[in-house]
């Protein structure tokens, strides 16, 4: 079995990318994220090679090279592809999010990783952690052609607090951000993950962006600002400094919104008020933005602050809490099943 988690309030996001070349992110690994069961059988007593139970859609998958794969599920075709399956051993999977498809707070990635981590400790195939994050980017952008930065498989792999340095894209430096365990304990009590009611999706406006940044170049002033946030947010929570923290958080909201003004979706704006009227230091935008997905909101301090805005933003059609936790550790992984 393996576990990752996903990540929230990715602070510089954007900034590691192909079009970007170099950048920094600062994001938050939590939990609950994706769990992956996996079982190993010899390949001449099985039916089907791969077989996964995608959970989440209460769906059983046959996955066979040329079969086709409904477009929600090719990811997981992809990623059983790159995980180096003997062809004399066949693997049943379970894959379960806890956090709704679409939620864009990298949930793809980890279940990459995931996957990959949990049939790598299964057939006794050796990867680092890094090695595996590379795996799942690979899966993303080599064999599914999307357009995806390096951020999310590391936070998935790593866990953690992290400032994540784009050296020069794909290589990259994760340094954990120290803190101490009163001041992470502040943290996880501080922060909401708030589930707008609807998947995020890619779109016209994604391209359109990716487009522009492209032509900008890797200095561009709009990359440039997002990669400052991120340096500032890295220096906050080192500091602990909620407020400053809440400060980046809406200034990496403004400058994704410098990018396209429909990043940040009128449903997102709804909770923003909401947040910002029960005294929310601070709300990121999750991931590339646009319809669906989530935000990360900062409360205020206080023992009531996490509930009053929580129960404030539950009123919001859609809107939902989903309770997390930090996760420390990243992708972990225990004894799986090989049956004779």
């Amino acid at each position: 079995m393996a576990t990752a988690p996903v990540r929230v309030c990715d602070i510089g996001g954007w900034t590691d990318t192909w079009f970007a070349r170099h950048g920094h992110v600062c994001s938050i690994a939590v939990r609950p994220g994706v769990t992956v069961r996996a079982a190993a059988y010899p390949r001449a007593r099985r039916p089907h090679a791969v077989v996964v139970d995608a959970v989440d859609f209460r769906e059983r998958l046959v996955l066979c090279p040329g079969s086709e794969v409904p477009e929600r599920h090719r990811l997981l075709a992809a990623v059983t592809d790159e995980a180096r399956i003997p062809d004399d051993v066949a693997v049943e999977l379970s894959v379960a999010s806890g956090v709704p498809p679409g939620c864009a707070t990298g949930t793809s990635a980890a279940v990459a990783v995931a996957v990959i981590g949990a049939l790598d400790h299964l057939l006794a195939i050796r990867r680092t952690r890094d090695e595996i994050a590379q795996a799942a980017h690979r899966v993303e952008v080599e064999r599914l052609g999307l357009q995806s930065g390096v951020q999310d498989q590391l936070a998935a792999a790593h866990g953690g607090v992290n400032h994540i340095e784009v050296t020069d894209y794909p290589d990259t430096r994760v340094d954990p951000i120290a803190m101490g365990d009163e001041h992470r304990s502040e943290l996880e009590r501080r922060i909401l993950l708030v589930y707008l009611g609807r998947a995020h999706r890619s779109s016209a406006v994604h391209d359109r962006v990716v487009a522009d940044l492209a032509h900008e170049g890797p200095g561009s002033p709009r990359l440039e600002r997002l990669r400052h946030c991120a340096e500032r947010a890295v220096e906050a929570l080192a500091r602990s400094d909620w407020v400053e923290l809440g400060h980046v958080m809406v200034d990496s909201t403004d400058a994704q919104a410098a990018l396209h003004p429909s990043v940040v979706s009128d449903d997102a704006r709804r909770v923003i008020a909401v947040a910002r009227a029960h005294g929310a230091l601070g709300w990121k935008v999750n991931g590339a933005g646009g319809d669906g997905g989530s935000l990360t909101v900062l409360c205020g301090p206080g023992a009531d602050a996490r509930h009053m805005l929580a129960r404030a933003i539950g009123e919001i059609e859609g809107a939902s809490v989903i309770p997390i936790r930090l996760s420390a550790q990243g992708l972990r992984r225990r004894e799986g099943r090989r049956r004779p």
